[in-house]
């Protein structure tokens, strides 16, 4: 039994983050993907955070021990929420991904300010926020290896959002 589950930590499955700044969808997307990833774990990195962890390296801690588990069933995990590579790449259960894939969910400005602004968010948190937005944008090339795709969730249906997650996912998975 021991030298089983070596095994299975000795083949390293890929990691999936679906980031992006706030108000971009990230959450709004997970059910969809659920229905068309069944193979797939997907979590949202805000539930924690509904339970009061708010200790932002903890989250991804757990995050990435959850998705360890998850690769040592044999199964995959997207994980939804803002993460960027150098946190994730401090967290003890990082080695344990074959590599981790980031894709970058967006929006233009008006629909962020809007989404945001219906969150009751202040002024000055949407403004940094869409500042943050451009530098995903303006990184994505050189900061992320593989370069980060973009999708654009401005006017884009749902579903339409997951089925282009879901080639970004399929293009990685079984490599």
């Amino acid at each position: 039994m021991g030298n089983e589950q070596n095994s299975l930590m000795m083949k390293k499955i890929p990691l999936f983050i679906v980031t992006g700044s706030s108000g971009s969808g990230k959450t709004y997307v997970i059910n969809e993907l659920r229905k068309i990833l069944p193979d797939f774990d997907i979590f949202d990195i805000d539930n924690l955070r509904e339970l009061g962890v708010s200790d932002e390296q903890q989250i991804r801690e757990v995050w990435l021990r959850v998705a360890r588990n998850t690769a040592e069933s044999g199964r995959m995990t997207i994980i939804c929420g803002t993460a960027m590579t150098w946190d994730i790449e401090k967290c003890v259960d990082y080695p344990y991904f074959k590599h981790v894939y980031y894709l970058n969910l967006h929006c233009d400005d008006a629909t962020r300010e809007k989404r945001l602004r219906e969150r009751n968010w202040p002024e000055d948190m949407i403004q940094d926020y869409k500042e943050f937005a451009k530098w995903l944008v303006d990184n994505a090339e050189k900061a992320y290896n593989p370069p980060m795709p973009i999708v654009d969730t401005s006017v884009a249906e749902v579903a339409v959002v997951a089925a282009r997650i879901k080639e970004w996912v399929d293009k990685y998975a079984y490599v």
